[in-house]
């Protein structure tokens, strides 16, 4: 038979685990039908929370949407100061005097070398080589075959007599490559040759000396 002193602990241990109570379902019904109760006080240092707040904007971009903000709120749309037509006398005035200091409409045929030309004060032309003339040099070309206006011709015969066009060389250079190829079939026979000819580039600077030239008066109404 086992000795009392091992045979005690054995059976405290295991009234204890018989005292223990069994809780009934009506009980833990009860339980969990109670209302909850939120905790009296907060620990002293809760967990921070995660800020919803969005980030500081950089200076340059709040003094940006502030003027803009300015602008958007203080602007208004201007009206445009309404313009008053001026009457028709001051318009016709006005465009008088307009074509009496532009001056006649004239233009010119010219003979510079074996070619003709037609030269308009204002424009420029490409004419073969001036021999002698350098850049910002003044010349008058002579052989002048017609003049003309918006109501008068001043025909040559050959030249207009006294008329002149006065002009100033520009540049003196070279025209666009031209290429000079030849062939000779079954001689084994080619050349390519290039040629850049000389030219002048003036400047039509006025016609004159054709007003005492007779004239041919222009038809008002053509004939049918």
């Amino acid at each position: 038979m086992a000795s009392p002193a091992l045979g005690a602990p054995a059976l405290s241990s295991s009234a204890a685990f018989l005292s223990i109570p069994c809780r009934s379902p009506t009980s833990a019904l009860s339980s969990l039908s109670r209302p909850f109760s939120p905790p009296s006080k907060l620990p002293s240092s809760p967990t921070p929370l995660l800020s919803l707040r969005s980030p500081p904007l950089s200076p340059l971009l709040s003094s940006k949407w502030k003027l803009l903000a300015a602008a958007d709120g203080s602007s208004e749309p201007e009206e445009a100061p309404t313009s008053v037509p001026e009457p028709v006398e001051e318009q016709l005035a006005a465009s008088t005097a307009v074509e009496a200091a532009k001056g006649e409409d004239v233009f010119a045929v010219v003979m510079v070398g074996s070619r003709q030309y037609i030269v308009i004060p204002g424009r420029f032309i490409y004419t073969q080589r001036l021999k002698g003339a350098n850049v910002n040099d003044k010349i008058v070309l002579n052989k002048v075959l017609l003049v003309g206006t918006r109501t008068k011709a001043y025909i040559g015969q050959p030249v207009v007599t006294n008329a002149a066009v006065h002009a100033v060389v520009e540049e003196q250079g070279l025209d666009k490559k031209v290429i000079v190829f030849k062939y000779k079939k079954k001689k084994n026979y080619r050349r390519n040759i290039g040629h850049r000819q000389p030219r002048t580039r003036i400047r039509i600077t006025g016609i004159t000396g054709y007003q005492d030239f007779p004239a041919e008066t222009m038809p008002e109404t053509l004939p049918a």
